[in-house]
């Protein structure tokens, strides 16, 4: 099986007497260090995440309106936001106005990811609206397609996260060997997602995975909505941060 998917309806929300749930999905198709859990939060509830010292925690906020609250600010969730809290050392919480569906994605960093993190990252805790991310163009999407950058590659380690949003249209893109890509459907997302000649509909909500090295298409019909959050993972850890020979002279 190529697709392997958690449709939004099958994962059960687990609620706790704070009002949160947490579930991981597609346990097991990927050794690489990377857990992905759905969540939930209830209208007026707050959780404090645990905080870890040794792995990088990102958050994918699709669906309610709320508030993350840290010692930097309180960072308003109205839209379909990033948050990256700062490890350990910066405690924060999440507050829901609206009941709210979230994605949590836990990165085990190797040495290859501290490398790159202390040469250059992000400054954390990192917070993003979807309208302050760079919009981008690429060959391998419709014309009328809009994809914005969130995190580009070697900012925080071995990751990056980006968006994809149209009607009618989408993505149509060769495998890439060395990058595993999981897909986070938000918005009013109705499309077809294609992994190497197998076919699933996908609505808001679900949670695909995409192997490295495999093609895979992410395409709406004609009135409908392709809107995801791509996130991926770049396996060859060497490769990654190898700088390139000088030229000859």
């Amino acid at each position: 099986m190529a697709i392997h998917i958690a449709r939004n309806e099958d994962v059960i929300p687990k609620y706790d007497e704070a009002g949160f749930s947490r579930v991981e999905v597609l346990a097991g198709t990927y050794d690489g260090g990377i857990r992905n859990y759905k969540c939930f939060l209830k209208a007026g509830s707050k959780v404090s995440p645990e905080v870890y010292g040794d792995r990088l925690v990102l958050f994918f906020f699709g669906k309610g309106r709320g508030y993350v609250s840290d010692a930097t600010d309180a960072h308003h969730i109205e839209e379909l936001c990033f948050y990256a809290p700062h490890f350990d050392k910066v405690p924060y919480e999440i507050h829901a106005v609206t009941d709210m569906e979230f994605m949590m994605c836990i990165v085990e960093m190797n040495q290859w990811d501290w490398k790159v993190y202390n040469g250059s990252h992000i400054r954390l805790p990192f917070f993003r609206t979807i309208s302050q991310c760079v919009k981008y163009d690429q060959d391998c999407k419709g014309p009328n397609t809009t994809s914005w950058f969130v995190i580009t590659g070697q900012q925080l380690g071995r990751i990056m996260i980006g968006v994809v949003r149209a009607m009618g249209e989408g993505t149509t893109e060769e495998g890439h060997p060395a990058v595993e890509q999981w897909n986070y459907c938000v918005g009013d997302s109705d499309f077809s997602l294609t992994v190497d000649g197998e076919t699933v509909n996908t609505k808001a909500g679900d949670w695909s995975y995409v192997p490295a090295g495999l093609d895979h298409t992410l395409v709406a019909e004609p009135g409908k909505e392709v809107y995801y959050v791509w996130f991926e993972h770049f396996t060859k850890e060497k490769d990654f941060i190898v700088k390139p020979l000088p030229e000859k002279k």
